[in-house]
């Protein structure tokens, strides 16, 4: 399969012009199974991101529960501010974890079997959105992520005050919205830059190394075709046109831009080398036909 992508990738422009249709792609019947697991995870994406982008943060009321150690009311108004974020984000985490669980299963599905990665992508394009909705939504919630220094501020204020009370022998344990073990997990996973994207590598790199009678070329070449096939459409404007919605060209973008990051981290030489099925400088060139204020974020994750 490798010699063969490399033959192609000599005049890739035309072999890679695959139409997948993102906006309206239904599952086959073969594809039915994993599509609906999968689909019970990713329906809650929206709301999650709807949450993260109205996060607000606590920071008036810890900081006038910093200054004001002795005032009671203020520890109270603190604690009661940040406990109600504090859920929101175990749900953010507990998400994560579910995305976990369902992307060896959409991963085996594309990139196992006879069929060549760019079939996987012509025959199965259900999946293939779902995918691509996958790696969207990772992207949308890092960058939220990380443009809101609160969410850390309240969570270390959150650990903070549990600990204090612990140590003034309060008897918490059974209210607390967070259990230890869990707000340790937590504290890793916001501790990250970029903490969805890390959970979606760990679960790629986990997928081929516990899937040890799969190539990991199988993986790797599906994320590269992904990766030119997406490209190629936003190049190709005969493709282009074929979308109704102009958001779907951004999402494209984004999931080209995704699925190169993606590569770069399970791909033993990385997405950034002359040997890679990626090509990166194409792809950015794409980038930067995009107006700036779109593109930017996306450019930056690159570099």
């Amino acid at each position: 399969m490798g010699n063969l992508l490399r033959l192609l990738s000599r005049d890739d422009a035309p072999k890679y012009d695959v139409f997948v249709d993102f906006e309206n792609a239904e599952p086959s019947e073969s594809e039915e199974e994993t599509y609906y697991y999968v689909q019970d995870v990713l329906q809650h994406s929206r709301d999650i991101l709807l949450e993260l982008q109205t996060y607000k943060g606590a920071g008036n009321e810890i900081r006038e529960a910093i200054a004001n150690p002795r005032s009671e009311a203020r520890q109270v108004r603190a604690w009661e501010a940040v406990l109600p974020l504090v859920s929101k984000l175990k749900q953010f985490y507990i998400f994560s974890q579910s995305l976990e669980e369902v992307v060896p299963r959409i991963l085996w599905e594309l990139c196992s079997g006879p069929r060549t990665p760019r079939e996987h992508l012509e025959t199965q394009q259900a999946l293939v959105k779902q995918f691509a909705e996958i790696l969207d939504f990772v992207l949308k919630f890092d960058d939220l992520k990380m443009t809101n220094p609160a969410i850390q501020n309240d969570f270390s204020y959150y650990r903070r005050t549990v600990s204090r009370l612990r140590l003034a022998n309060q008897n918490i344990e059974d209210g607390l919205e967070v259990p230890n073990e869990l707000a340790n997990h937590m504290s890793l996973f916001y501790a990250h830059a970029t903490p969805m994207l890390k959970v979606l590598s760990d679960a790629t790199t986990r997928f081929v190394a516990e899937n040890k009678d799969l190539p990991i070329e199988n993986t790797t070449e599906t994320l590269g075709t992904m990766a030119k096939v997406c490209q190629r459409m936003v190049d190709n404007r005969d493709i282009c046109t074929r979308f109704k919605n102009e958001e779907t060209i951004l999402f494209v973008l984004r999931v080209m831009v995704g699925v190169i990051i993606l590569y770069d981290h399970v791909h033993p030489q990385g997405a950034f080398t002359k040997t890679s099925h990626i090509d990166v400088k194409r792809s950015i060139r794409v980038l930067k036909e995009q107006p700036p204020n779109v593109v930017e974020g996306l450019l930056n994750a690159l570099r």
